[in-house]
């Protein structure tokens, strides 16, 4: 297995914000380690299936510049519940941003300098994306059936699905309500169509225009 990281600022022990890429023969494994919020992880081809995730801290190297070393010596301080927080917000889409607040819901270790690190793999799946009011359409091959892999209802930026909308309809970029209707409806079908709307998903997030993300595969029956 090779191993390949880029940082900013040329650390080599201390790493502010690296990206690391673990190459096996079948698979491609990125690291992303973040000192300071926010953390962000995205595929350019398929969507986001995080495998592992520490917020907490591991070793004294990792996110130690300018620390004092009573805040680097808890080296088995990690936060429980963690990586089930990043995979309910982050499988299934291409994009992900992760703030502060998502992930310090508590405090594993205080006195302790923590860093998230999140291992995330690129599944190949289909990538659907369709404004409020709108239809998704999922479909497969003849003889194929869908998978639903995760579907999210919400909003989770300023630019997607925001043509002709006023500001205060797209500014809350921080709404998001994962949902398994789309499963429930499209699962073991050849197609499918599902209305992205509020009265087949809720209203997460009142007054912000939503958008519906579905991620899928095509696969033959049994």
């Amino acid at each position: 297995m090779n191993l390949l990281c880029s940082g900013r600022g040329g650390e080599k022990q201390t790493v502010l914000a690296a990206t690391c890429l673990l190459r096996t023969a079948d698979v491609s494994t990125e690291r992303i380690i973040t000192c300071n919020f926010v953390q962000r992880l995205s595929c350019e081809i398929g969507v986001i299936r995080v495998q592992s995730a520490l917020y907490g801290r591991a070793d004294r190297q990792t996110c130690s510049e300018g620390r004092p070393p009573q805040q680097l010596t808890n080296t088995k301080c990690s936060q429980q519940g963690t990586v089930d927080n990043l995979r309910t917000r982050c499988d299934g889409k291409r994009v992900c941003e992760l703030n502060a607040d998502v992930v310090r819901t508590s405090d594993p270790c205080p006195g302790t300098f923590k860093y998230l690190e999140t291992n995330y793999t690129c599944f190949p799946a289909n990538h659907l994306v369709v404004c409020e009011h709108s239809l998704a359409q999922l479909h497969c091959d003849e003889g194929q059936v869908i998978q639903v892999y995760g579907a999210d209802y919400g909003r989770h930026d300023q630019t997607t699905c925001s043509y002709r909308r006023p500001v205060s309809e797209v500014q809350n970029a921080d709404c998001s309500s994962p949902t398994s209707k789309v499963a429930e409806s499209c699962n073991g079908k050849n197609s499918c169509t599902v209305q992205a709307s509020n009265s087949v998903f809720g209203d997460p997030c009142v007054g912000t225009f939503k958008y519906l993300q579905v991620a899928y595969v095509c696969q033959y029956p049994g």
